[in-house]
């Protein structure tokens, strides 16, 4: 069985980041994987132990975000008895569950500080102590982290260790957004309708010609895992019929029309002779258009012709003020 088959495309940029995850999987190297909210960090890490010599040993995973700061210690690195207020036992943590296989930290851009410097001792030593202990303990884990953010941003604003980073970063793998492979949008949804219509018992809807050209189209801030919602719910509510550009969500179909002066400005647009940075020249068109609305994104969005999703994104890539 392909460990890899939970993957689900064939465009050029999906087939390169599955080459080398299979060649990084035979390893036991740490990897950090990037990618926007919904592109399927979790499901290549998955992928990753799968298809690695700790195949079978515990896969655990962790999303740094979704814990209080004060419990993402104790819950990684355990806790003994007394060590603060309820600590009314020891406490294992998620590497002691994990030991033999992998840990998968998700959005290790939330991480706190503190806490970086006690996983970066990990990663260099094989120790880890639990809040309140004295005496550390030894596990072997393989750690792979994921990001939705640019670190290299929040290291430069302090937020994150420069030396974690260069620990984690050993083989980095991008996940490509969804609208940067359109051409895998019509294979995503036929898996996901077979999916849906086999766990509800229903015949699957199919999309007419002019229904994939706006799927194709859509800018997909949510990525899979928008086009994985929007599957199941026509699943259930169009289940055998064909889907027509007026049965999908209103975004899809309204205001991807340009206005004649934007559409002006961008077909008459020249290449200097002496080329551009185009990640400056993005962060200043945002900037400009967020100085322009008073710092309002929706409206920002909407001149710049993105989602308001996306525009977050590219706020926090390029680190700029949100007023």
């Amino acid at each position: 069985m392909d460990n890899f088959s939970s993957i689900i495309g064939q465009s050029p940029a999906l087939e390169a980041l599955i080459r080398s995850a299979r060649m990084v999987a035979a390893t036991d190297v740490t990897v950090l994987i990037k990618g926007e909210t919904g592109t399927g960090k979790e499901v290549l890490a998955s992928a990753i132990q799968k298809d690695s010599p700790r195949a079978g040993k515990p896969f655990v995973t962790l999303n740094c975000a979704a814990l209080p700061e004060g419990l993402v210690e104790s819950e990684i690195f355990g806790h003994k008895k007394g060590a603060f207020t309820g600590a009314t036992s020891d406490k294992q943590g998620l590497f002691q569950a994990a030991d033999g296989g992998t840990l998968f930290l998700d959005e290790i851009n939330s991480l706190p500080l503190t806490i970086q410097s006690k996983l970066l001792r990990f990663l260099e030593s094989g120790e880890c102590l639990p809040v309140g202990g004295t005496k550390p303990y030894h596990v072997n884990v393989r750690v792979i982290a994921a990001t939705n953010s640019d670190l290299t941003t929040q290291i430069e604003a302090g937020e994150f260790r420069r030396d974690l980073y260069f620990r984690l970063n050993v083989v980095p793998l991008e996940l490509p957004a969804l609208h940067e492979r359109s051409e895998d949008i019509e294979i995503l949804a036929k898996h996901f309708f077979a999916h849906f219509s086999e766990a509800h018992s229903l015949q699957s809807p199919t999309f007419s010609k002019q229904a994939l050209k706006a799927l194709k189209t859509h800018k997909w801030p949510g990525n899979v895992r928008e086009l994985r919602n929007l599957c199941e719910r026509l699943s259930i509510l169009l289940a055998g019929r064909v889907i027509e550009p007026e049965n999908l969500p209103h975004e899809f179909t309204h205001g991807k029309e340009t206005s004649s002066t934007a559409t002006t400005v961008a077909t008459d647009f020249r290449l200097p002779e002496t080329g551009l940075q185009l990640d400056a020249l993005e962060a200043n068109m945002i900037h400009q258009a967020l100085t322009r609305t008073n710092g309002n994104r929706s409206k920002s969005a909407r001149l710049l012709g993105i989602s308001r999703d996306t525009l977050l994104y590219r706020i926090q890539k390029h680190g700029l003020a949100t007023h």
